[in-house]
């Protein structure tokens, strides 16, 4: 992989390629999690601090054979083993629930895809009946056996009791001097135990990374069933290859997404939102009808109905927005919740702020909330209008139905419903000439001198 991160710790949709396994296992509600691990192990481990998960360490790599033996004494022989790999993160809990099914019923299960390129997968050998009777890895194959395209993809089922047994016999008589697990197939078959094939549903369930190459293709199959799901559920996309889906995403009717349009986390959007390009949503709910325009970011965020935004808005954790709120370009909120049918249209800071109904907030306001060492709340009541370019210096409290001139910087509570503003007095030069081009040499020569009349520039005494 080229990268100090393990294989299996490798992104996918923003969680490492195991995560996505552990999810489908966890699926199934199974007694125990088991992860054999070997080199670098511990920083897998460390990744995964879950309690539900049983690590054992394979001290000594001699194959998925031998990996399983290490895991067996812990799992008692009344019980079904499942076996995943953490590197094929594309598999389903569905599938997995069908192999479990058919070993519960003494059979052993394997999870097999026909692929048109089959290098570097172990080919499935059946009868002439068509019955599966046993498994041959690439490097053991024969020609003949090298063309053959329905692989094994490694998953498998079986009842413990019989995997201990037949484990017990497996021998290290191959190219790689290893036990190999898929061995378990022919002797499943010489002891008269049923073997049954079930084929992926979509081969790229099947799909294993061993390169970056691999885990771009693995990402692209991932971005296409996401975007299926929601097509599915009713959402209409404008390229539905253009969209990452790293989460959940929950859709009402008649949803609209653009194009480029990044979702992370857990995100619920209402009947008829329309999200437009460019944009990244993470942990966030939007109410029925809101638009969010293009080039916005919204993060950990509450957005009531018919709301506004954008484009090129920033909500960031803890923003909350009543129904038919506006919030416009290059306006920033954080922590801050804002009434019904308020408005910061234009380029404004709103941190830690508690804003009222049907408020105004200008152009170039900004809450003035941290003061080096701690944030401070700013509160404005219903009705408010904030003049454009106006410093409101927290803690303060704006009366309902105040105005605030525009261009005043306010660090005192103002009374509601009256016109409060600083401003300082407007002053004309007579006299005054703008200045000219220095030559280079007496521009050098009065930065020198005002540096030097400098408090800094003097000796301490």
């Amino acid at each position: 992989m080229h990268s100090d991160l393990p294989k299996v710790l490798q992104p996918l949709a923003g969680r490492p390629l195991i995560a996505h396994v552990l999810e489908a296992a966890r699926d199934l509600d199974p007694a125990t999690i088991h992860i054999v691990y070997g080199h670098r192990g511990e920083t897998v481990r460390a990744a995964l601090p879950a309690a539900d998960l049983r690590w054992v360490h394979q001290a000594e790599q001699r194959g998925t054979g031998h990996a399983v033996q290490q895991a067996l004494p812990a799992i008692p022989d009344d019980h079904i083993v499942l076996i995943l790999y953490g590197d094929v993160p594309l598999v389903r809990a569905a599938t997995l629930s069908r192999l479990v099914e058919i070993a519960r019923g003494g059979r052993l299960a394997l999870l097999t895809a026909r692929l048109e390129d089959p290098t570097g997968y172990g080919r499935i050998r059946r009868d002439q009946g068509g019955r599966v009777t046993g498994i041959v890895e690439e490097r053991d194959a024969s020609p003949e056996q090298r063309r053959i395209t329905e692989i094994h993809t490694g998953l498998l089922a079986a009842p413990a009791q019989r995997l201990r047994a037949w484990l017990a016999e497996v021998r290290a008589d191959n190219a790689q001097g290893e036990l190999y697990l898929t061995d378990v197939v022919g002797l499943a078959v010489a002891h008269d135990t049923a073997v049954e094939a079930v084929y992926a549903a979509d081969a790229a369930e099947a799909q294993g990374v061993n390169d970056k190459c691999q885990l771009a293709a693995v990402e692209t199959e991932y971005r296409r069933a996401r975007a299926r799901e929601l097509l599915l559920a009713g959402a209409t996309l404008a390229d539905p290859a253009r969209l990452d889906v790293r989460g959940v995403v929950v859709v009402g009717r008649d949803v609209f997404i653009d194009v480029n349009v990044v979702f992370l986390g857990s995100v619920v959007l209402g009947d008829r939102v329309r999200i437009g390009p460019n944009c990244v949503v993470r942990d966030a709910t939007i109410g029925t009808d809101t638009q969010i325009h293009a080039n916005c970011v919204i993060e950990e965020a509450e957005l009531g109905e018919d709301c506004r935004i954008g484009p090129y808005a920033r909500l960031r954790p803890g923003t909350k927005l009543h129904p038919r709120v506006h919030v416009g370009n290059f306006v920033e909120v954080k922590n801050s919740e804002l009434g019904e049918a308020s408005k910061a249209n234009h380029l404004s800071y709103l941190g830690d702020a508690r804003i009222g109904a049907q408020v105004n907030v200008g152009a170039g306001t900004i809450t003035c909330n941290y003061d080096g060492a701690n944030k401070w709340p700013t509160e404005i009541g219903d009705g408010a209008f904030i003049g454009s370019g106006s410093m409101l210096v927290a803690p303060v409290a704006i009366g309902s139905g105040a105005t605030i001139g525009a261009g005043s910087t306010i660090s005192a509570s103002t009374p509601a419903d009256r016109l409060t503003l600083t401003r300082a007095t407007q002053t004309t030069v007579d006299g005054w000439k703008r200045p000219g081009k220095y030559p280079a040499d007496a521009k050098s020569a009065k930065i020198a001198d005002a540096f030097a009349k400098s408090p800094a520039a003097k000796p301490k005494t």
